[in-house]
């Protein structure tokens, strides 16, 4: 991989990583559209250490709150019944199906599931749950002619239940093209939360699983075609990249519609099955290229 080609993946997971288009699929289709080597699971994984960085400063002092309140409540009573340290033991929880589910499915996630059509499948499935998931909180916020306005779930409402729910859309994710933020917020909408309730339990959801991963993964960075070098310069690039994206994100979804990214998950994936039957790429574009 050159530097070129890494700073380009860097830019693509940092702005990607926490919008609901997937940052693992358009990873994969930078590669096949430019016709580079796909980067692999591996690169994938180690990138998004640096953009849970972001998620990590970003949420620093809500982070910092949560870990101090679940450790001193492991030896006090009565600060089990504290918000921050059940928020802590629910990212615990939340954290269990992908932890499984990652190293159950270690293999399909590194080739089968890599396969453009799909994440073609999975662009356009997922879009329409989210446009629902969008649809039917926007009711709720708005009421209609009808229907009063609708009080919506805070994080102060999560349950062990609502924890684990969020934990299995997040094991979707494992598929490229799912989005780990946009199955855990479409999750979250049609449990009943509020958007940036969804979004922010997300985010603090993503921290110990992408951080196990990336970990995880470092044992094979450096293999094949990606060597060391390009692959730390990717993640610099991912982190400064993502805290903008961050920032940007949280203000949006406070009064926007998820609207645009639906209708950009299902036109995106619609042109995929488009390129794909016609020849101009396969199911495995980017597996065997130089």
């Amino acid at each position: 991989m050159s530097w070129f080609e890494s700073f380009v993946l860097g830019l693509v997971q940092g702005l990607t990583e926490f919008l609901p288009i997937s940052s693992s699929a358009h990873l994969r289709l930078t590669a096949a559209f430019a016709g580079w080597q796909d980067p692999g699971a591996a690169f994938t994984a180690i990138t998004q250490i640096g953009t849970e960085a972001a998620v990590i400063i970003y949420f620093r002092k809500d982070i910092g709150r949560i870990i101090s309140t679940w450790s001193r409540s492991l030896f006090n009573r009565e600060l089990r019944h504290d918000h921050d340290a059940q928020m802590g033991w629910l990212v615990i929880v939340g954290s269990i199906p992908i932890g499984v589910l990652g190293i159950t499915l270690k293999d399909a996630i590194e080739g089968p599931f890599r396969d453009l059509q799909l994440i073609a499948t999975t662009l356009i499935v997922m879009g329409v749950v989210l446009g629902i998931a969008d649809r039917l909180a926007a009711r709720d916020e708005t009421g209609g002619r009808h229907r009063a306005a609708k009080q919506r779930k805070t994080l102060t409402d999560l349950s062990v239940k609502d924890g684990l729910l969020y934990g299995v859309c997040q094991a979707m994710a494992l598929i490229p093209g799912v989005s780990r933020s946009g199955a855990t917020i479409s999750g979250g909408l049609l449990m009943g939360y509020t958007r940036e309730s969804a979004a922010r339990y997300s985010f603090l959801l993503a921290i110990p699983a992408v951080l196990a991963s990336g970990v995880y993964e470092l044992k094979d960075a450096g293999e094949g075609h990606v060597s060391w070098g390009p692959t730390l310069f990717a993640t610099v690039i991912a982190f400064v990249v993502g805290y903008a994206v961050i920032a940007w994100f949280m203000k949006f979804i406070s009064n926007k519609s998820f609207m645009p990214f639906v209708i950009y998950r299902i036109l995106l994936g619609i042109a995929l099955f488009a390129l794909v039957a016609a020849g101009t790429l396969t199911p495995h574009a980017g597996e065997t290229a130089g």
